[in-house]
């Protein structure tokens, strides 16, 4: 009965202390009210010249150095991301972007930040950080956020002692605040200590009064001369390129639109004096042709409905700062125009029709762009083979732990031969069974049901591994074997046809060639399980959605990491594949321990490579490369090289560390 009691008198304190916040904040909002007015979107930009400070010449350096850290991705704290204008001014939230526990999907796109007037955002419950009352210096830092946040940090710095106090939650998943203004004052009683920036040093004295005097002037913008005239030829080009006007050219460009959404595209011809001072630009639908304003179309995932029979490809300048978790470059220069009509004009295949944007068809690409030459697909994403593996990483998620925590922290990915996936007839093959090859992302953020629906992906994957065997039994029985020539050689010189994964925590690199000492475990990566790969963890990946579209996804990345997995193993001797399959999946529940064997069970030798030490893994590797060449795959000298002379300074030391060995 005690214990009860004392439950019930919790929750209904805390309902009253809930209930005391918000009248506070009623009260407190009345009272702004009052004083500076309703509140109401206010248009910061200016065309002439700025008296005082303006955000691209004076603010955004200091943005960049100090608060982009925190707030430029997706799980930027309150949503308040800052790598760009129209992101501060979009406001902040109370809602995680994060929230493994979201029935509903969030109503919001994860591609919208940069292109969504402040007063949608507001109808979607997104409060500002700039003072959008009545316009002033008092009312700018009375009511605004941005100029009270940053003023307490200056009123209460940080501790002297060496070690943060307690108070200071910096776990990853930790209860955010997200005051609004009517909010702050009970806020900064509460937590005088958590001021801008949260857990850090306050910004230099010097940055702090350039801040607050472009706050006080209410938060000017001038966009004159963004756009470098530099790339006006190369943009022209490559739209009326995107944008023909054949059935072919149009299924084109929906591939490359899909395939690309997410790059930081750039020219050759670019003057920048550096890498860093290079301008980049998003390809975007819109609803506007080239030559004119771009006028976005905004939609959850890219095969997503455009909502209008017409529009087009555009590239638009990204204003954004650029991150390193999220940037993905992506060159268009003479060579890529070339390569391009190679690809997609210079075989010969009709398109008598162009897909459909239902959610049935276009999440599954093997649908979708059938007409498509696999061979040109394939080729199409081999080319920057590191750009497409680099999606499922550097994509629609900053904190990667749905698609990161079903790989490893270290291992190498190798791709099937184009040439074999033509001598083999994967087209005909994919034709056949694309039925099988569906995705989470066709039932969009809906699925409230994910292990029914786990259990419809499991059949589906079983009948598609099942036929795969049944085709690889009958192209490789005893007496032909499968071998290295099997594997793509980078045509003997594209570096993109190894790569090493390199895992840290939430986040992770890929990098060409084969880095490390030999991993515990290999992918090797067709073109059905490359476009899969991208088409659930990139183009289908919906981060606002809900826990059925987030937790079918995780489970469906463990189907593909087996399946490359197996393709590896099939390049072993058979005694070899079974230990290693037990090594890797040792301690697994009875169910995927069966569903695994299952998947790798093979009756005779399926590898036609003569082993001659007693560690074919790693021989098979060192074959590999001899077989590829140092052109495609670079000699690592810090891991896999004799010692090093001494006048290559850091890399011997470095070569040395590599060595270190410990209890796991």
């Amino acid at each position: 009965m005690y214990t009860i009691f004392s439950r019930n008198k919790v929750v209904v304190t805390s309902m009253l202390c809930l209930v005391f916040l918000n009248s506070c904040a009623f009260l407190s909002g009345q009272h702004l009210d009052k004083l500076y007015g309703k509140q109401q979107v206010v248009d910061r930009a200016v065309k002439g010249a700025i008296a005082g400070p303006e955000y691209y010449h004076d603010i955004k350096p200091i943005i960049d150095n100090r608060c982009i850290v925190c707030h430029g991705c997706y799980d930027a704290p309150c949503q308040l991301k800052m790598n760009s204008f129209e992101a501060i001014d979009r406001g902040a939230s109370k809602d995680k972007v994060y929230d493994g526990g979201r029935l509903l999907a969030a109503n919001i796109s994860p591609y919208s930040a940069h292109n969504t007037g402040s007063q949608v955002w507001r109808e979607q419950g997104f409060h500002p950080i700039f003072n959008e009352r009545k316009q002033g210096p008092e009312a700018n830092t009375a009511a605004g956020l941005m100029y009270r946040l940053l003023e307490l940090k200056q009123q209460h710095p940080l501790p002297s002692d060496e070690i943060l106090p307690p108070s200071f939650d910096l776990a990853l998943n930790r209860d955010e605040q997200c005051p609004r203004i009517e909010e702050f004052d009970q806020y900064a009683a509460d937590k005088p200590l958590w001021g801008m920036p949260y857990a850090l040093p306050a910004i230099k004295d010097s940055e702090q009064k350039i801040i607050a005097e472009w706050l006080k002037n209410g938060a000017k913008v001038n966009y004159a001369n963004l756009n470098p005239d530099i790339d006006k030829s190369e943009v022209e080009r490559w739209e009326t390129f995107l944008n023909g006007e054949s059935m072919k050219e149009k299924l084109m460009s929906r591939y490359i639109y899909e395939h690309l959404f997410l790059a930081n595209v750039y020219f050759s011809t670019s003057s920048a004096p550096s890498r860093d001072d290079r301008s980049f630009y998003k390809l975007v639908r819109s609803k506007t042709p080239p030559g004119t304003a771009i006028d976005s179309i905004i939609t959850r995932r890219p095969f997503d409905s455009p909502a209008t029979d017409i529009f087009y490809y555009r590239l638009q300048y990204n204003k954004a700062t650029i991150l390193a978790k999220q940037h993905m470059p992506y060159l268009l220069d003479d060579n890529r125009f070339e390569r391009w009509q190679h690809l997609f004009f210079g075989i010969d295949y009709q398109v008598s029709y162009l897909p459909s944007h239902d959610p049935a068809v276009a999440s599954n690409p093997f649908e979708t762009f059938k007409q498509l030459p696999v061979t040109t697909r394939y080729r199409f994403m081999l080319d920057e083979a590191q750009f497409t593996i680099m999606g499922f990483i550097k994509g629609p998620v900053c904190r990667g732990q749905v698609s990161l925590n079903v790989i490893n922290d270290h291992f190498w990915v190798i791709f099937t031969d184009p040439l074999a996936e033509e001598k083999y007839q994967t087209e005909e093959f994919l034709l056949k069974h694309s039925k099988h090859l569906s995705m989470p992302a066709e039932k969009e953020s809906s699925a409230l049901r994910p292990i029914t629906s786990w259990i419809k992906y499991s059949q589906q994957e079983k009948d598609y591994i099942k036929a795969k065997q049944q085709r690889f039994d009958e192209n490789f029985s005893e007496g032909k074997k499968v071998d290295i020539s099997l594997l793509w050689d980078g045509d003997k010189h594209n570096r993109n046809a190894s790569l090493t994964i390199f895992r840290h925590f939430d986040s992770a690199t890929v990098a060409k060639g084969l880095i490390g000492d030999t991993p515990k475990t290999a992918w090797v990566i067709s073109y059905s399980l490359l476009e899969r790969i991208h088409y659930l963890l990139v183009a289908g990946f919906d981060v606002y959605g809900n826990v059925g579209h987030q937790l079918l996804t995780r489970l469906y990345m463990d189907f593909l990491r087996m399946e490359g997995e197996n393709s590896f193993l099939k390049l072993l001797p058979k005694d070899t594949a079974k230990k290693e399959l037990e090594f890797w999946y040792r301690g697994e529940e009875k169910q995927v321990a069966d569903y695994i064997n299952e998947l790798n069970s093979r009756d005779h030798e399926t590898s036609a490579i003569k082993y001659t030490t007693d560690n074919p893994k790693k021989e098979f590797f060192q074959l590999l490369k001899k077989h590829v060449g140092s052109n495609v795959i670079a000699p690592d000298i810090i891991n896999s090289q004799p010692a090093l002379p001494t006048f290559f300074t850091y890399q011997s030391k470095l070569q040395r560390l590599s060595t270190v060995k410990g209890i796991a």
